[in-house]
């Protein structure tokens, strides 16, 4: 699993991070996706590293701006772990 994470510069409330995950998911296959207007943030899970240019064009169409990508392996925790 592969952890990417967006800043996102534009989004003042729910209905924006609803737009950009709806974007995220129609862009790319992913497993969960959740947006945080508070942190202009977005956070993606994915089984395979997502392509960036795909990620900051499906993205920037619904007219945010992506400031910057990172991504890093996911290991899902246990309940005790």
């Amino acid at each position: 699993m592969v952890k990417t994470t967006l800043q996102i510069d534009g989004m003042a409330c729910a209905m924006c991070e609803s737009h950009v995950n709806d974007a995220v998911r129609n862009a790319c296959k992913v497993k969960k996706v959740t947006s945080s207007h508070k942190k202009g943030a977005c956070e993606i899970l994915s089984e395979e590293p997502l392509d960036e240019g795909a990620l900051r064009s499906a993205i920037g169409a619904t007219g945010y701006l992506v400031l910057g990508v990172t991504s890093e392996p996911y290991v899902k925790k246990g309940l005790f772990g």
